[in-house]
């Protein structure tokens, strides 16, 4: 099968974005002191939040449950479905439900009123309507009414569950902000891949150290100097005093400059081409933060110090990206 119209196809893509950018923008001034009670109560909390939905609104439940639980509120999702069958005993007391419905007559939903209020369980209902069951019966109620879905039928679930999607984005952020939740505690959330490395990942768990660290005098010469560089591979070498305090480095950038100058490299000492003027980074720092300097300043590689100045390691972009940072 073939598109027949492919201009058509992008006007509809945009008609879609357009409708759904449209009702984003109407929901702004829907939000009001309700959305406020609502985090209010799920701070006073003592249990989890347990979020409940069916069908396409389940499907947006369990992607808002996991955006709580990663940013500081625990939270899981609940089937309606499931709920009615065995999955409510996963619900205790002291939790909050948020049930999620655009309709707010989702059967499913509406028959798990009664046993979560024998609960004594405090209830977040966003709906589309305001006069529903799950709103009348709801301690607060948010509104996440749209006027019309993307869908050209008008049937498919699509601008609903996005207001749905944005509005359990907000109030994950606004209980994230209100309980202080920093890069740390997000860290320890996020131990795996890419994120959780550059959450975590220190200069020491990666650098190179002992005979693995490019370094060498400053009274020898610059041929030891390009011997250093090319065995080290790291196109840098660092340039340090006899107890390894670290004084200097000498660059790719300070052998262009050198033999720009038609200077003899066994006649030149180091002393005479090494930049004084350099970057240098500490064992404790994270790779992100490094990262970030070294993109900066333009340098592929960088000597780690101690807190006395004493060389200890050596970090280039290749151990970066071989640590899955970039």
């Amino acid at each position: 099968m073939t598109l027949n119209d492919p201009s058509k196809t992008l006007l509809l893509a945009k008609q879609v974005i357009k409708t759904q950018a449209t009702a984003l923008e109407q929901l702004i001034e829907q939000v009001d002191d309700n959305f406020t009670k609502a985090c209010s109560l799920i701070l006073e909390t003592s249990g989890r939040v347990i979020i409940v939905g069916i069908g396409k609104s389940g499907h947006i439940g369990r992607k808002i449950a996991a955006t709580m639980a990663s940013t500081g509120t625990p939270a899981f999702f609940v089937s309606a479905a499931e709920a009615s069958h065995g999955d409510l005993g996963m619900i205790c007391r002291g939790d909050i439900v948020l049930l999620l419905s655009n309709s707010g007559e989702s059967d499913e939903l509406v028959s798990l009123i009664t046993p979560l209020k024998k609960l004594g369980l405090p209830l977040i209902a966003l709906t589309g309507s305001p006069r529903s069951t799950l709103s009348k019966n709801a301690d607060v109620h948010i509104d996440i009414s749209v006027q019309e879905e993307a869908c050209p039928l008008g049937l498919a679930p699509t601008t609903s569950t996005t207001a749905t999607l944005v509005i359990g984005d907000a109030l994950a952020i606004a209980l994230l902000d209100a309980r202080g939740f920093d890069k740390n505690d997000f860290a320890r959330s996020h131990p795996g891949g890419k994120l959780g490395k550059r959450l975590t990942l220190c200069v020491k768990d990666i650098m190179r150290d002992g005979e693995q660290i490019p370094k060498i005098s400053a009274n020898t010469s610059l041929k030891q100097g390009l011997l250093e560089v090319s065995s080290k591979g790291l196109g840098m070498t660092a340039i340090v005093e006899e107890d390894d305090q670290l004084i200097a480095v000498f660059t790719d950038g300070d052998l262009r400059r050198a033999l720009d100058q038609g200077l003899n490299i066994n006649q030149t000492m180091m002393q005479d081409v090494m930049t004084r003027d350099y970057q240098h980074t500490g064992a404790d720092i994270l790779v992100v933060e490094v990262l970030e300097l070294m993109q900066t300043k333009r340098i592929s590689a960088i000597p780690v110090i101690d807190d006395n100045g004493k060389l200890i390691g050596a970090l280039s972009m290749h151990d970066l990206l071989n640590a899955g940072v970039i």
